[in-house]
């Protein structure tokens, strides 16, 4: 039996599409479930829950708030597994990697938690004669999120804790491709006690997400996808009047420096670039070797990449699952077809990769190009799958320049001992988040996520400190009481004195 699966508005579930997507697993390549496309109509029925929860919810308590984070929290953590398999049947990850992903967004639930300290304003007494100054952050309504296959539990959680414990009421549009665990999460919202419309789930494609772009009702809107549409979502929300995050695509570089530990290089690699199929906005998808680096790095990484254990998410043994759709996985290896034409040397090809029993699944192995040249297409443009290419600088300054020139700037990466090289290079990169010695560096929770150029369109980061900031606004009040207040009118511009 395929399942139909259903929106989720004002906390109940709502039936119909009016049309209908389909939902694969991608190990097997069969039918899982029908998703419902929701169209302008649905969208608004979702904003009209979501208006009519929002007095309520933003007059509540932030510490009351909190603790309906906190049940919620506890309530994913104790069926984490059951989530993770959800994520794996759907996206094809590994289970080990779907659990980490949901523990990197219970962080952000986590970090949410403590909203009462981070809505705290600011005060100032007598900031004039008889009259006190003070801040305050309120929320600013109906927000919506827009995100994308490759987590589709994490990411929701980097966008709705913090927009509804600031006292938002919040809709989520997940990717179709993969919606079953944000129904998974509202299922848990309510019963960690939210109240009904604070968090909506509406499914659908591009007329879904337009309406939500256009509807008058949704004050902001998260999203995070390839370049492309993070640019159009941009354009139209706040041509709309909107404000907007829209965090887009990558091209993450590593750099390896001649002194660097290469078994370490070689391992963090692996793990980045081939981890989750490549498609991770944050994965590694270019090694660039400094001075001799190149050779001794590939002696290591060529056979690690090959040894490399593909399979079924589902499979403990499994080190990188499949793509997944059957058209990512064309385009993948579409591109891996590129780089064989435009001269880049492929030294491991996982095209031609069969699994027994899941001859219908979309699996590539990993590839691993050497040579490759910046003008190369498969060096320009975000591949995001199991490719890596590894280009090779004469310099640490031709090096870093490189990366600079990339229009990518989300994530980056330096492996040296070298501390002033490292330090000099996190200081002058024009990359959103930097690791030295760490492959993937994300920011933690109560840190924030954002890259820079045409990785991040909008002024704010997500999650963290600039999350509470994107999803309230800040009012400021003057106040003087009626004793002490001189007589008559002042016409010169308020001052000190």
């Amino acid at each position: 039996m395929v399942e139909t699966l259903h929106h989720w508005i004002g906390g109940e579930r709502v039936k119909g599409g009016p049309s209908f997507g389909d939902v694969f697993n991608p190990a097997t390549g069969e039918l899982s479930a029908k998703v419902p496309l929701g169209d302008a109509a649905v969208v608004a029925r979702a904003v009209e829950a979501a208006q009519a929860a929002f007095p309520g919810w933003a007059a509540t308590p932030p510490l009351l708030r909190a603790r309906v984070l906190f049940k919620f929290k506890a309530l994913m953590e104790s069926r984490i597994e059951e989530l993770a398999r959800i994520v794996t049947s759907e996206h094809g990850k590994v289970i080990d990697d779907a659990k980490g992903s949901i523990t990197r967004g219970l962080e952000v639930v986590e970090f949410a938690c403590g909203i009462p300290q981070l809505l705290k304003g600011e005060f100032t007494e007598q900031v004039a004669r008889g009259v006190d100054s003070y801040s305050m952050r309120q929320p600013l309504g109906v927000v919506a999120g827009i995100t994308p296959f490759n987590f589709p539990a994490m990411v929701p959680m980097w966008m709705f804790p913090v927009a509804i414990a600031c006292g938002n009421t919040f809709i989520l549009k997940p990717s179709e491709k993969d919606p079953s665990a944000s129904l998974f999460m509202a299922d848990l919202f309510a019963e960690a006690g939210l109240p009904k419309g604070v968090f909506n789930v509406v499914h659908g494609a591009k007329d879904a997400v337009d309406a939500i772009l256009h509807h008058p009702g949704i004050a902001a809107v998260s999203f995070v996808g390839s370049t492309p549409i993070a640019e159009y979502i941009y354009r139209t929300a706040a041509a709309n009047q909107k404000r907007v995050q829209a965090l887009g695509g990558a091209k993450n570089h590593l750099v390896v420096m001649p002194d660097a530990d290469m078994d370490q290089a070689a391992d963090a690699l692996i793990g980045a670039a081939y981890g989750s199929a490549g498609e991770r906005c944050m994965a590694v998808s270019v090694a660039v070797t400094v001075g001799g680096a190149a050779e001794p790095l590939l002696e290591k990484l060529v056979p690690k990449a090959r040894a490399l254990r593909v399979g079924p998410g589902a499979d403990p043994a499994s080190q990188m699952g499949p793509l997944v759709t059957k058209e990512h996985h064309a385009k993948v290896r579409g591109y891996v077809d590129l780089g064989v034409k435009e001269g880049a040397e492929l030294v491991v090809d996982g095209r031609d990769i069969k699994l027994q029993g899941y001859e219908k699944g979309y699996f590539l192995g990993p590839c691993l190009f050497d040579k490759v040249r910046p003008e190369m297409r498969i060096y320009k443009e975000e591949i995001f799958g199991p490719v890596l290419s590894v280009v090779r600088t004469k310099s640490f300054d031709e090096a870093a320049m490189l990366v600079d020139k990339h229009e990518f700037g989300n994530g980056v990466a330096i492996f040296t001992r070298d501390g002033d090289a490292a330090r000099d290079f996190a200081a002058r990169t024009q990359t959103g988040m930097v690791g030295v010695n760490v492959p993937i560096p994300v920011p933690m929770a109560f840190h924030s996520f954002g890259g820079w150029k045409r990785s991040l369109f909008g002024d704010t980061s997500m999650h963290g400190p600039e999350g509470v900031r994107f999803y309230t606004r800040l009012k400021t009040v003057t106040a003087r009481w009626p004793t002490g207040i001189r007589a008559g009118a002042e016409f010169i511009m308020p001052t000190t004195r």
